[in-house]
């Protein structure tokens, strides 16, 4: 029985060549194509293929992002052979951890290996997720630093550094994206979601607050209380743009942001000085962990919170 099979490349001639050499295996059907690591989430999602042939190194959401969305989603993996240029050092991971790969350009008798491969593995019934994540956590710890975000702007193209990204929104498809301080400037990404733009910050710096935009947070200026448990997020960039954020969804991001006042004492086991602004009775202190130490992150004044 033929297997069903997925290629997913951002490269044309990539999936065309590669389509051509499985057109004349008589064992494989190629029942769809994607160009990016979203249409591969969906088209696995939807045809649940035997295989899928997914390229390393896309634009946005690369090969392990996909895998990594899948786990994370609970949909079945189905056996993953990688399409890639990596050097021979990386090649031998890929063997060490059992995941079958095709070297760029493609070579017609070990694309017919590595379906053999996949086949022999379908046929024990060997699942792929303990493997694939140690291949993840291996390689992720290689991966190089965050690049730099294209943002058009006054008809031109400028690269931004991710942490001077003060926010980040998204209204009828197009991603407006602004950069903090006075000479800040604002323009669009040519990223297609706001999910694709996320996958290419630092996760431990950027928020998602809400469906509609992301935050860095080392670029909120003042937290003010609002209606219905909700928060408005001051940010510093030229326009000194008002977000809404609820306390739900801010006690859930990463690095710590906190928007509920605690004591202290009480929270990190500190004992403050009576110079210590909390103990004023008018004010109060928020703080949050980095690293396992507590921080100091906001001081409350009057109902508003402004960062330390």
């Amino acid at each position: 029985m033929p297997l069903s099979a997925v290629i997913v490349d951002d490269e044309q001639l990539a999936r065309d060549e590669l389509a051509y050499l499985l057109k004349n295996l008589d064992d494989v059907n190629v029942v769809a194509q994607g160009k990016n690591g979203l249409e591969a989430i969906s088209l696995i999602r939807e045809h649940n293929p035997d295989l899928v042939f997914l390229d390393v190194q896309m634009p946005g959401l690369d090969g392990f992002g996909v895998i990594k969305k899948l786990l994370d989603r609970k949909v079945p993996l189905p056996k993953i052979i990688f399409a890639t240029a990596f050097d021979q050092y990386a090649v031998k991971a890929f063997d060490v951890n059992a995941v079958d790969y095709i070297l760029k350009p493609f070579d017609k008798k070990r694309v017919a290996q590595s379906i053999e491969r996949a086949r022999a593995k379908i046929e024990a019934g060997a699942g792929p997720e303990e493997k694939l994540e140690t291949l993840m956590r291996m390689l992720e710890s290689q991966k190089p630093q965050t690049a730099k975000i294209l943002i058009k702007a006054a008809g031109r193209l400028f690269l931004a550094d991710p942490k001077d990204i003060c926010y980040a929104t998204i209204e009828d498809g197009v991603i407006t994206v602004a950069t903090s301080g006075h000479a800040g400037m604002e323009g669009h990404s040519n990223c297609r979601t706001l999910e694709e733009l996320f996958d290419n910050l630092d996760p431990n710096l950027f928020w998602r607050a809400h469906r509609s935009f992301l935050v860095n947070i080392n670029h909120i200026r003042e937290v003010v209380p609002w209606f219905k448990s909700s928060y408005q997020l001051r940010m510093d960039d030229k326009k000194q743009t008002k977000k809404r954020a609820d306390a739900e969804t801010a006690s859930s991001a990463r690095g710590g942001i906190s928007l509920r006042t605690q004591s202290p004492a009480k929270r990190c086991g500190w004992e403050l000085p009576a110079s210590h602004p909390q103990a004023e009775s008018n004010l109060s202190v928020s703080y949050h962990s980095i690293n396992g130490l507590p921080f100091l992150s906001t001081i409350q004044s009057s109902g508003r919170f402004l960062r330390a």
